[in-house]
Protein backbone atom coordinates (compact mmCIF):
# COMPACT_ATOMS: atom_id res chain seq x y z
CA UNK A 1 0.00 0.00 0.00
CA UNK A 2 1.43 3.36 -0.75
CA UNK A 3 0.72 6.83 1.41
CA UNK A 4 1.38 10.31 0.33
CA UNK A 5 4.13 12.05 1.87
CA UNK A 6 3.61 15.35 3.56
CA UNK A 7 3.66 18.12 1.39
CA UNK A 8 7.37 20.52 1.85
CA UNK A 9 6.46 23.68 1.74
CA UNK A 10 8.47 25.64 -0.48
CA UNK A 11 10.93 22.85 -1.49
CA UNK A 12 12.29 23.72 -4.79
CA UNK A 13 11.32 20.22 -6.26
CA UNK A 14 8.32 19.48 -4.40
CA UNK A 15 6.96 22.20 -2.69
CA UNK A 16 3.50 23.62 -2.97
CA UNK A 17 4.07 26.79 -1.59
CA UNK A 18 6.61 27.81 -3.80
CA UNK A 19 5.01 29.34 -7.13
CA UNK A 20 8.60 27.90 -9.05
CA UNK A 21 8.49 24.58 -7.55
CA UNK A 22 8.37 21.73 -10.14
CA UNK A 23 5.98 20.22 -7.78
CA UNK A 24 6.36 17.04 -7.42
CA UNK A 25 3.78 14.50 -4.87
CA UNK A 26 6.26 11.28 -3.15
CA UNK A 27 4.60 8.83 -2.19
CA UNK A 28 5.61 5.57 -0.20
CA UNK A 29 5.29 2.17 0.45
CA UNK A 30 5.31 -0.69 2.48
CA UNK A 31 8.64 -1.53 1.46
CA UNK A 32 10.16 1.75 1.92
CA UNK A 33 10.27 2.73 -1.84
CA UNK A 34 9.18 6.19 -2.72
CA UNK A 35 7.83 6.83 -6.41
CA UNK A 36 6.31 9.53 -7.81
CA UNK A 37 4.98 10.32 -11.47
CA UNK A 38 4.89 13.67 -12.99
CA UNK A 39 5.50 15.82 -15.65
CA UNK A 40 8.16 18.37 -17.02
CA UNK A 41 7.59 21.27 -18.76
CA UNK A 42 9.12 24.27 -20.49
CA UNK A 43 10.07 25.75 -17.22
CA UNK A 44 12.50 22.90 -16.77
CA UNK A 45 14.08 22.82 -20.28
CA UNK A 46 17.58 22.34 -21.32
CA UNK A 47 18.21 21.23 -25.18
CA UNK A 48 14.83 22.08 -26.94
CA UNK A 49 12.15 19.52 -25.80
CA UNK A 50 14.04 17.95 -22.85
CA UNK A 51 15.08 18.49 -19.53
CA UNK A 52 18.07 20.69 -18.03
CA UNK A 53 19.88 18.01 -16.38
CA UNK A 54 20.28 19.98 -13.59
CA UNK A 55 16.34 19.41 -12.93
CA UNK A 56 16.82 16.00 -13.11
CA UNK A 57 19.47 15.86 -10.84
CA UNK A 58 17.56 17.84 -8.74
CA UNK A 59 14.83 15.98 -8.48
CA UNK A 60 16.99 12.75 -7.64
CA UNK A 61 18.51 14.45 -5.14
CA UNK A 62 15.43 15.04 -3.71
CA UNK A 63 13.85 11.73 -4.01
CA UNK A 64 17.14 9.50 -2.60
CA UNK A 65 16.98 11.85 0.06
CA UNK A 66 13.33 12.27 0.95
CA UNK A 67 13.47 7.89 0.48
CA UNK A 68 16.17 7.79 3.98
CA UNK A 69 13.78 10.83 5.56
CA UNK A 70 10.55 8.56 5.34
CA UNK A 71 12.82 5.62 7.03
CA UNK A 72 13.05 8.00 10.17
CA UNK A 73 16.26 9.72 9.50
CA UNK A 74 17.49 13.44 9.06
CA UNK A 75 20.36 13.77 7.15
CA UNK A 76 22.42 15.58 4.33
CA UNK A 77 23.58 14.81 1.26
CA UNK A 78 27.42 14.53 1.03
CA UNK A 79 27.88 12.77 -2.31
CA UNK A 80 25.58 12.98 -5.39
CA UNK A 81 26.61 10.63 -8.94
CA UNK A 82 23.76 11.28 -11.37
CA UNK A 83 23.94 9.20 -14.60
CA UNK A 84 22.26 10.71 -17.65
CA UNK A 85 21.38 7.98 -20.05
CA UNK A 86 18.85 9.48 -22.55
CA UNK A 87 17.47 12.58 -22.74
CA UNK A 88 14.45 13.30 -20.27
CA UNK A 89 11.87 14.72 -22.33
CA UNK A 90 9.28 17.28 -21.59
CA UNK A 91 5.68 16.86 -21.89
CA UNK A 92 5.59 13.35 -21.15
CA UNK A 93 4.83 11.04 -18.49
CA UNK A 94 7.45 10.49 -16.45
CA UNK A 95 8.17 8.08 -12.96
CA UNK A 96 10.70 7.56 -10.49
CA UNK A 97 11.63 5.54 -7.63
CA UNK A 98 14.04 5.77 -5.03
CA UNK A 99 15.16 3.05 -2.23
CA UNK A 100 17.59 2.92 0.35
CA UNK A 101 20.06 0.34 -0.91
CA UNK A 102 22.55 0.89 2.59
CA UNK A 103 23.06 1.75 6.30
CA UNK A 104 26.11 2.02 7.43
CA UNK A 105 27.06 3.33 11.19
CA UNK A 106 27.79 6.87 9.85
CA UNK A 107 26.65 6.88 5.50
CA UNK A 108 23.06 5.87 4.50
CA UNK A 109 23.06 5.08 0.62
CA UNK A 110 19.85 5.23 -1.41
CA UNK A 111 19.57 5.18 -5.32
CA UNK A 112 17.11 6.59 -7.64
CA UNK A 113 15.66 6.75 -11.51
CA UNK A 114 13.74 8.82 -13.85
CA UNK A 115 11.62 6.54 -16.51
CA UNK A 116 9.31 6.58 -18.99
CA UNK A 117 6.10 5.49 -19.31
CA UNK A 118 7.58 1.83 -21.04
CA UNK A 119 10.06 1.73 -18.66
CA UNK A 120 13.21 3.02 -19.91
CA UNK A 121 15.72 4.71 -17.22
CA UNK A 122 17.00 8.16 -18.49
CA UNK A 123 18.29 9.27 -15.37
CA UNK A 124 19.85 7.14 -12.92
CA UNK A 125 21.56 8.23 -9.37
CA UNK A 126 23.49 7.25 -6.25
CA UNK A 127 23.43 9.59 -2.80
CA UNK A 128 25.30 9.23 0.15
CA UNK A 129 24.03 10.88 3.25
CA UNK A 130 24.38 11.42 6.69
CA UNK A 131 22.47 12.01 9.71
CA UNK A 132 22.08 15.51 10.30
CA UNK A 133 19.17 16.24 12.85
CA UNK A 134 20.80 19.72 13.73
CA UNK A 135 20.65 21.04 10.20
CA UNK A 136 16.61 21.20 10.32
CA UNK A 137 16.38 22.45 13.75
CA UNK A 138 14.27 25.29 14.55
CA UNK A 139 16.75 26.16 16.74
CA UNK A 140 19.56 26.12 14.15
CA UNK A 141 17.79 27.68 11.56
CA UNK A 142 16.41 30.83 13.57
CA UNK A 143 20.48 31.17 14.80
CA UNK A 144 21.71 31.95 11.03
CA UNK A 145 19.36 34.23 10.20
Amino acid sequence: MKKALPYHGSCFVCGHDNPHSIGLTWYVDDDGVLTSEFVLNEAQQGPPGNAHGGASAAILDEAMGLVVWAAGLKVAAVNLEINYHKPLPLNQPLALEARVTQKDERKIFSTGEIKLSDGTICVSGRGIYVVAPQLFSEVWLSEKK
